[in-house]
């Protein structure tokens, strides 16, 4: 069945990667986001240009393009929103709190009441985080109170409150989604994964926050994309579901596994410099509810994926060489 999907952040690593999932399960795909695409290396539907024939892109922010936002919705009529838009960088957010406040929550709360009014609208997929738990001992359920730590996670926590007001009040077709941390090919060179194996390419000292110690479950993107496919689908309005494995790593550890893919000494590869403020040091999400009601399940190991991973940081070396390497904040 060819369903209509409007991706909001299309340019963001999950939302290119969920473009190109649901341009290969033969879906329309219109894209939003308030920069124009990047490069290709970060663009996985465009790695096989076929799959773009049904693909659009607009530039829109959706801070200040609210209305030109509103009116391509209402041309287009989408039966599946899913907002991958937001400021998402944690540490970051403790230098402009209220950035992220502004694009996580009030013009995210601003595009809620105008979308609660479109009946063509079968669901909304707000795309959320386990952030908004703090941090977590033991595998915790989607019903665990919130206990964010950060100006991030505070912002995404009152969004998602907001939303369940939404649903309750409007019947408004919410569900959420929260996913442990993703990575594969295309991710933003920021992040630990591609960052890793591309500074270890160039000769570059990696720095390892804490000494890494914090734990996490890493999940490959393509498995994300399937699930949130799937409660877009099949999700029971109002509902969250989580998307993880059971493997829980320290970010010490999963260094350590890129280093023995790549044939180098952990040692000479890191610097160890002090811990981000408000870092959680555990992130431990009970999937079990996806699994069950939705019959999903992941298929990427943590060493297939990082293997992928080094294959695209192969394949697009030459421009990734010349990409930035840290996070840029846009207001």
């Amino acid at each position: 069945m060819n369903t209509k999907f409007l991706v909001l952040g299309s340019n963001s690593f999950s939302g290119a990667s969920f473009t190109d999932y649901l341009l290969e399960q033969g879906h329309t795909v219109v894209g939003t986001s308030r920069s124009p695409e990047p490069v290709a290396a970060f663009l996985p539907y465009r790695w096989q240009p076929q799959r773009a024939d049904d693909f659009s892109f607009h530039q829109l922010d959706l801070n200040h393009d609210l209305d030109a936002l509103m009116a391509l919705i209402e041309q287009e009529q989408p039966g599946y929103v899913v907002n991958f838009a937001a400021q998402s960088m944690v540490g970051e957010s403790w230098k402009n709190p209220d950035h992220w406040f502004m694009t996580n929550l009030v013009s995210t709360v601003r595009l809620h009441e105008r979308l609660r009014h479109c009946k063509f609208l079968r669901k909304y997929v707000h795309i959320t985080t386990p952030e908004v738990y703090g941090s977590t001992a033991g595998f915790i359920a989607e019903n665990t109170p919130f206990n964010p730590s950060t100006p991030y996670a505070v912002s995404r926590a009152a969004a998602d409150m907001s939303l369940h007001s939404y649903f309750a009040a409007y019947d408004f077709p919410v569900v959420f989604t929260r996913a442990a941390n993703v990575f594969g090919p295309g991710q933003q060179l920021y992040r630990i994964v591609p960052r890793t194996i591309l500074f270890i390419r160039l000769g570059r000292k990696l720095q390892l926050h804490g000494g890494g110690y914090s734990e996490r479950s890493f999940i490959h993107i393509r498995d994300v994309s399937d699930a949130t496919l799937r409660v877009a689908l099949d999700g029971r309005p109002g509902d969250t579901y989580h998307i993880s494995t059971s493997r829980i790593v320290t970010i010490r550890a999963l260094v350590e596994l890129i280093c023995e893919r790549l044939g180098v000494r952990f040692a000479d590869c890191v610097e160890e410099v002090g811990e981000r403020l408000g870092k959680d040091a555990a992130y431990q999400l009970d999937s079990g509810k996806i699994r069950r009601e939705l019959g999903w399940s992941g298929h990427v190991t943590l060493e297939q994926g990082i293997d992928e991973t080094i294959a695209w940081v192969d394949r697009w070396f030459d421009v990734l060489k010349d990409q930035p390497c840290d996070y840029l904040h846009k207001p």
